[in-house]
C-alpha cells in the first residue's frame, strides 16, 4: 500500500521569491507535509511549511558551484542523495516544482522522464536500499570522477589530464553531470529505470514551453492529465524570463502563473524576484541550454 510521504526541499541563499512561495504553498494546499531545509534564517516562508537545519544532512562548508553558471545545483544534487539515505518516508522536490496532487509511491521510487533520453531529478524518490542511490553516492564521493557515460575520446582526454596532474573538476564538467545525467545513467545501469514515470507525471510542460506560463490564453489543464503529480517551472530560467519580459516581474492575472498565484493566495509584489546579475542580463533567452 502507498504510504504518506513528506516532501523535502532545500533553499541555500537569499529570500524566497513569489515563485518559490507558490511551489511550496502548493504542497501545503494539496494536504502534503513539506519540509524546507535551510542553512540560515529564510524570510517569507509560507505558513504550513516546516523549517529544518540543512547542516543535519550535509554541512555547509565548501559549497560546490558550477564554473560557468555559478549555480549551486551540484551541492543540491549531493544534498538530495544524502537526504534520501537518511529517510525512507521522504520524496525530494526542487523549489520550482508545483504540486498538482499529492506525491505517493508504493515502492519508494518516484521520478520521471523529462525527455525521451533523460530522467530529471527535480522530483526524486529512491528507497534507502536503492542500488541507484548507492551508485550515486559512490560516484559523487570523488569530485574528479570521470563519468562512465562520456564518449571514449572524452574519457581518454580526462584520464590524460588526470595523469598529468590536472584532473577535471566536476564544476568544469557539463551542467547536470551529478544530476539528471548521473541519475539516468545509474537508473539504466541498475535496471531501476523501469520505475520511471511517464513525462506527463512530473514534466508535462517542456522547457521550451515555459513562456506559456506568462502568456494569456493558456491554462494548466492544457498540459496536465489525470496522471500529473507536478509541473516543473524551470526556476532560474523562468525567473529571468519574468524579469526581462514583464514590468516588475509580475505575471498577468490571466496567465497560468497569475491564476496560480491567486489560487494559493500569493502576492507577487510582497516577494519580488531577485535582481538579475549582469551575466543573466547578457544571456540570450533561448531553449538550447536547460540549466534551470
Amino acid at each position: 500500500m502507498s504510504k504518506d510521504y513528506t516532501i523535502a526541499a532545500l533553499w541555500i541563499d537569499g529570500s524566497l521569491s513569489y515563485l518559490e512561495q507558490l511551489c511550496l504553498k502548493s504542497f501545503v494546499d494539496a494536504g502534503q507535509h513539506i519540509r524546507l531545509y535551510t542553512y540560515h534564517a529564510v524570510e517569507k516562508v509560507p505558513e504550513g511549511v516546516e523549517i529544518a537545519d540543512a547542516n543535519e544532512i550535509l554541512p555547509s562548508e565548501n559549497f560546490l558551484t558550477h564554473e560557468r553558471t555559478g549555480s549551486l545545483a551540484l551541492h543540491s544534487d549531493l544534498f538530495r542523495y544524502h537526504l534520501l539515505t537518511r529517510h525512507d518516508d521522504v520524496i525530494w522536490a526542487d523549489t520550482d516544482a508545483y504540486c498538482v496532487k499529492p506525491f505517493t509511491t508504493e515502492n519508494g521510487h518516484f521520478y520521471g522522464w523529462e525527455s525521451e533520453d533523460n530522467v530529471n531529478g527535480g522530483v526524486l524518490g529512491l528507497p534507502p536500499d536503492s542500488e541507484t542511490l548507492r551508485e550515486l553516492l559512490e560516484f559523487t564521493r570523488d569530485e574528479f570522477s570521470i563519468p562512465d557515460w562520456f564518449n571514449k575520446v572524452r574519457k581518454a582526454e580526462m584520464r590524460a589530464a588526470h595523469e598529468a596532474g590536472k584532473p577535471v573538476h566536476v564544476s568544469e564538467m557539463p551542467w547536470g553531470v551529478w544530476g539528471p545525467l548521473a541519475i539516468t545513467h545509474f537508473l539504466r545501469k541498475t535496471g531501476e529505470i523501469r520505475f520511471a514515470l511517464p513525462r506527463e507525471a512530473l514534466y508535462p510542460m517542456h522547457f521550451g514551453d515555459r513562456r506559456k506560463l506568462i502568456y494569456k490564453g493558456y491554462k494548466l489543464s492544457d498540459f496536465c492529465t489525470d496522471e500529473t503529480f507536478s509541473i516543473h517551472l524551470y526556476g532560474r530560467r523562468t525567473r529571468r524570463l519574468l524579469s526581462k519580459r514583464l514590468k516588475n516581474g509580475v505575471p498577468p492575472v490571466r496567465s497560468i502563473l497569475g491564476r496560480l498565484l491567486q489560487k494559493h493566495g500569493i502576492d507577487p509584489t510582497a516577494a519580488p524576484l531577485p535582481r538579475l546579475n549582469p551575466d543573466d542580463l547578457a544571456e540570450d533567452d533561448d531553449d538550447n541550454n536547460a540549466d534551470a
